[in-house]
């Protein structure tokens, strides 16, 4: 008897490689599936703008990235002394709008540098709820606690979201024609929305992004959503907040992700590479033993082993 259904994923045509240069924009577990390529020492950029969760945002970020937009201080608001973008997230705020414009502007020109080269972009979107900021005429990526009735919430219809997404495809190919684009739907539930809000939120998502993979090529799809929901499927796979996975759902979502878009000599580098990050994290009760003496001995070996790849291990 089965207990579980599992989604078997695919494996992708445009592989990830180690020579691979990898653009992640979106929602908090964009920033989950950053992190792990990081360790795995890939080459990669995340949110350039900070998280995003609607598909507008993340369509002005990439705009932003492609045009080399300045930002200037008329393009920032100041609420309780911080200024801030509403373009981006609150880590680029500060107390000196000259602090803000400094770290947007030179993050805006070195994410266009990269974008240029990237081989792949992977997109995770979050809700299609959005803020009209009233007193600017425009939507925004963030509120920054800026009370309430400056803004009209609304949802985006599919047509919108699919205009916004097939926009995004334009953008990057203006710059990079030949940038794989990988699209996923957050699996992190938005219930301050409302919970049958969080569920039509996700519908619209999932239909515009089928509509844009089913109409371009070198468009794709992973399945981050279903993984969580129809997979793992029970609430011991999330944070105590019963909204975020947990780090064991994922590491499973991670795997499924690697082991579809990852080549099999990368899946072998990545799992030596993941071997020496445990031994480089490793703290010996004792370091005058022959034993981690050896210890030292086989990690040098592994990083020479790793140099063969074209590694800078020196810097690990």
């Amino acid at each position: 008897m089965k207990f579980r259904t599992k989604i078997q994923v695919s494996k992708a045509s445009n592989e990830i490689t180690y020579s691979s240069k990898i653009a992640l924009l979106g929602s908090c577990f964009s920033e989950a599936i950053s992190q792990r390529l990081a360790y795995h020492k890939f080459k990669l950029m995340s949110n350039p703008h900070g998280i995003m969760f609607s598909p507008k945002a993340i369509e002005k970020s990439i705009f932003d990235v492609v045009n080399t937009t300045v930002y200037t201080e008329n393009d920032l608001v100041q609420n309780n002394e911080i200024w801030h973008s509403m373009h981006h997230h609150s880590t680029f705020s500060a107390l000196a709008k000259e602090d803000v414009l400094v770290k947007i502007n030179s993050e805006i020109t070195m994410a266009n540098s990269f974008l240029k080269e990237a081989s792949h972009l992977v997109i995770t979107l979050g809700t299609a709820w959005v803020y009209h900021y009233i007193n600017h005429d425009n939507l925004v990526a963030n509120c920054h606690k800026i009370p309430q009735d400056n803004f009209v919430k609304r949802l985006l219809t599919v047509d919108e979201i699919t205009a916004s997404l097939t926009n995004i495809k334009t953008l990057v190919a203006n710059i990079n024609p030949n940038c794989t684009i990988i699209f996923t739907l957050s699996p992190v539930r938005h219930i301050k929305d409302g919970f049958v809000q969080n569920a039509q939120s996700k519908a619209h998502l999932l239909t515009a992004i089928h509509k844009v993979v089913a109409a371009n090529n070198n468009t794709f799809y992973f399945p981050s959503y279903e993984i969580m929901l129809d997979d793992l499927r029970d609430y011991r796979f999330y944070n105590a907040d019963m909204l975020h996975p947990n780090t064991v759902a994922e590491d499973y979502i991670w795997n499924k992700f690697k082991n579809s878009w990852f080549s099999e000599e990368t899946l072998l580098i990545s799992k030596k590479i993941a071997k020496l990050q445990a031994d480089l994290a490793h703290r010996p009760f004792n370091k005058n033993t022959k034993s981690y003496e050896k210890f030292l001995v086989n990690i040098i070996r592994k990083k020479e082993e790793l140099a063969q790849y074209g590694f800078d291990v020196l810097s690990w």
